[in-house]
């Protein structure tokens, strides 16, 4: 099989479930513009403010994607290629977009309400409790997950943790001077590109050498800042700029498989059985959960992201769509590890992970654009870390709304300062640590 083929029917048919399926779901629940979005009505300068799509879905994005969408296909990929494919292109369109756009629209119909407290809404207290203890306790484990992988990635590669700590300090004053004096979406794309190149160049050219266990103290500081500062002065901008670097591994990886055409020698099938994951049905569906639907989105989505929609036709764009881009690089994720034969497979993802061979490959394939392999390993690596440093900066905040909404009940003795946003904070950040 063609990689060539993948990438191209891959694309037609998100576009395609974009415009049609898309369409007819939206169609479904009354859109209407003039009606003002939490955003607006809530503003608070601090969780509750309006965002342009292009830096909503960016945020949306970055924060949905983590690592999960490469590392899901990467090691899915030991049933064969088709089973994750189908999986993803199915998944992606009729499941996954549509379950992220609806709990979209479902929290902005309820002041940006996250799902816990519609559940309270619709099902009970008790519904509530058990909904949002479970919530918490996950995001604990993915903060405790991607601060361990940020903090290794760091270790192993200086000019990342260079690069990403100087793409925090320029998006803070990015968003800075965009709250005092809003820019059109030209200036601000204009600006924004012209903050990555020259983070990328502070990055490469002073790297920062510091023991893995010191970044994850540092990591863990980082978060509790992200949690309680104003979105727009750091989430926003932060998100809004990593964007670029991610829609940038979209269109390589897009790219240079067109020209490059790879062709896929892991097998199309191999069994319903795998020796380390378990059988087929029901752990496909598990391992490869973005890219497809994942019930982290949700929370996303319900989270930050209805909290910044300027208004409800944003929804599509934002919902709906940032799942599909997800799709689109769940595939890229897929054909990195397909076009390897079987034994060059097992070889690379025992010695260094599934991270490193989609990096191998976007770094192979991105060669036939006569660009240094060395230079693009860096670039998709740091891309990745990205990824893995916006979600957890995202899920820390997620993690706080659940712990303030568990004890938001006057009744709970000492509600009112297990609800203040910054115990809240630092008794998520402690358990992650």
């Amino acid at each position: 099989m063609s990689g060539l083929v993948l990438i191209i029917f891959s694309f037609i048919a998100l576009v395609l479930g974009y415009k049609l399926y898309g369409s007819f779901i939206v169609g479904h629940y009354d859109i209407d513009d003039s009606r003002k979005t939490p955003a607006h009505r809530l503003r608070d300068n601090v969780d509750y403010v309006p965002a342009k799509w292009p830096i909503l879905l960016g945020h949306h994005f970055a924060s949905i994607a983590g690592a999960a969408p490469i590392i899901g296909p990467v090691t899915a990929i030991v049933y064969g290629w088709l089973p994750g494919f189908i999986w993803i292109i199915i998944g992606g369109i009729f499941m996954g977009a549509v379950h992220d756009f609806t709990a979209l629209i479902a929290s902005v119909r309820n002041d940006g309400k996250s799902i816990g407290d519609i559940i309270e809404k619709e099902v009970g207290k008790v519904g509530k409790f058990l909904f949002l203890i479970f919530v918490w306790v996950t995001l604990v484990l993915v903060i405790a997950v991607f601060t361990f992988v940020v903090a290794k990635t760091f270790d192993t590669s200086p000019q990342t943790a260079s690069t990403s700590i100087f793409f925090i300090l320029l998006a803070m004053i990015f968003g800075l001077i965009n709250y005092k004096k809003p820019m059109s979406m030209g200036i601000l794309t204009i600006f924004g590109l012209f903050l990555i190149v020259l983070g990328l160049f502070l990055g490469v050219s002073y790297p920062i050498s510091l023991p893995h266990d010191t970044w994850i103290y540092i990591i863990l500081v980082y978060i509790i800042f992200a949690s309680i500062l104003p979105v727009w002065l750091l989430l926003q901008p932060r998100d809004f700029l990593s964007s670029f670097l991610l829609y940038a591994i979209l269109l390589l990886g897009f790219i240079s498989i067109i020209l490059y055409n790879p062709q896929i020698k892991m097998p199309v099938f191999t069994s319903f059985y795998n020796e380390k994951l378990g059988y087929l049905f029901p752990i496909l569906f598990v391992t490869i959960a973005c890219g497809a639907i994942s019930g982290f989105h949700s929370l996303v989505s319900s989270g930050t992201s209805s909290k910044q929609l300027d208004k409800e036709s944003d929804a599509k764009i934002v919902g709906y769509g940032g799942m599909l881009i997800e799709s689109f690089l769940a595939v890229i994720a897929l054909i990195t590890a397909g076009y390897l034969t079987h034994g060059e497979y097992i070889e690379l993802i025992k010695q260094k992970g599934p991270i490193a061979v989609f990096a191998s490959g976007i770094a192979t394939f991105g060669e036939i654009l006569k660009l240094p392999k060395t230079y693009l390993v860096t670039f998709a690596t740091l891309a990745v870390s990205a990824f893995a440093l916006t979600s957890l900066d995202t899920a820390t905040r997620l993690a706080r709304f659940a712990w303030q909404e568990l004890f938001s009940d006057e009744s709970i003795p000492g509600n009112k300062v297990l609800s203040n946003k910054y115990v809240a904070t630092l008794i998520t950040v402690a358990a992650g640590g």
